[in-house]
């Protein structure tokens, strides 16, 4: 009796957990299939008046965004994004904005102010200043008839059909579609102001990124006496000397003037010596590949990456516009420095 009921509790334990587990993927999957409609939906507002709210930030000098709540959370990440792409741009909090932060904004200064509801007492308690500051106003809320869509002198509509919360309590589409509609904001004025890499990298010194995007082939070549040089007369027991020493396994062979002529590596010496019995009489004009791969020591550092996979090699010579040896640059070295 005792092992039947076990049994049957058992079993019981084992429909209730697949029963949760299939309420667990029904639920994250109708979330993801209401917010991509939601944020699909979006692509329809993309209009002239769009377009216009992005050439005016272009020429703004500052640019702030508000809100609270689930909304200033969102305000805050397209102000970082923004910062990261060049334009000063600070979060204000609007509750906090009443009590003296309003002092950083300043005449022609842009706002983007965020409200689903276009109602938030914190956020209007803020546009009458921002009008007497002589501010423009750029509303994003999900109601185009709000209060906040009437006083703003550009309206983004950020309206969803419905949240993605079964209880249409938590603010989830809505939220989701404000962020999108944000990063569709500031990769639109990206694209018209410019921003190059290099750009990006002054305000992204830290990390990995900020390595690839910083780090240049000057930074890592070798150079001065730890060039492996040789030149184009030397015999092959210089040459096995010199990539002995400078143990880059490569040596770069010039000509009377410091230009290069070609490159030796130690893949080259041992196919040569695998052909050829006798290779007293060799010299490194013999054995050296002709035109190999440069770069100059001003490109980044992840570049010079991309042409040795290219390539299928491991190093490239440095030269300058005359094509006079400057350094050489190995991959083990730009591995060992993080940048990819």
């Amino acid at each position: 009796m005792r092992a039947s009921l076990k049994i049957s509790a058992l079993k019981n334990s084992h429909q209730k957990q697949n029963e949760s587990t299939q309420l667990i993927i029904e639920t994250a999957r109708r979330v993801l299939q209401i917010e991509s409609r939601a944020i699909a939906e979006l692509e329809g507002r993309i209009d002239a008046k769009f377009a216009e709210v992005v050439q005016h930030i272009d020429q703004c000098k500052h640019l702030f965004v508000t809100g609270v709540g689930k909304s200033g959370l969102i305000g805050k990440k397209i102000a970082a994004t923004f910062s990261s792409i060049g334009l000063p741009t600070l979060f204000l909090h609007a509750a906090e904005a009443s009590h003296g932060d309003l002092g950083v904004v300043s005449k022609g200064d842009t706002v983007i102010a965020i409200s689903n509801s276009g109602e938030t007492d914190e956020v209007l308690k803020l546009l009458p200043v921002f009008n007497r500051i002589h501010c423009t106003i750029v509303g994003m809320t999900g109601n185009r008839q709000s209060s906040l869509a009437k006083q703003s002198d550009y309206v983004l509509d950020i309206s969803v059909q419905k949240e993605a919360c079964s209880k249409d309590l938590v603010p989830t589409a809505s939220t989701t579609a404000t962020l999108a509609m944000g990063d569709a904001l500031a990769m639109a004025f990206m694209e018209i102001r410019g921003v190059q890499e290099e750009d990006f990298a002054l305000n992204h010194p830290g990390g990995s990124l900020g390595r690839k995007l910083l780090t240049l082939v000057s930074d890592l070549m070798h150079y001065g006496d730890n060039l492996p040089i040789v030149k184009e007369d030397a015999d092959i027991y210089q040459v096995l000397k010199e990539i002995s020493i400078k143990r880059l396994g490569t040596a770069l062979v010039t000509g009377e003037q410091n230009q290069l002529l070609g490159i030796i590596t130690d893949g080259d010496l041992r196919r040569l010596i695998e052909k050829k019995k006798d290779i007293s009489q060799t010299h490194a004009k013999d054995m050296m590949a002709r035109n190999p791969k440069t770069i100059d020591k001003g490109i980044l550092a992840a570049k010079a990456v991309r042409i040795m996979q290219d390539n299928s090699i491991t190093a490239l010579a440095v030269v300058d516009e005359n094509d006079k040896i400057e350094g050489i640059i190995h991959l083990h070295d730009i591995l060992k420095a993080g940048v990819v």
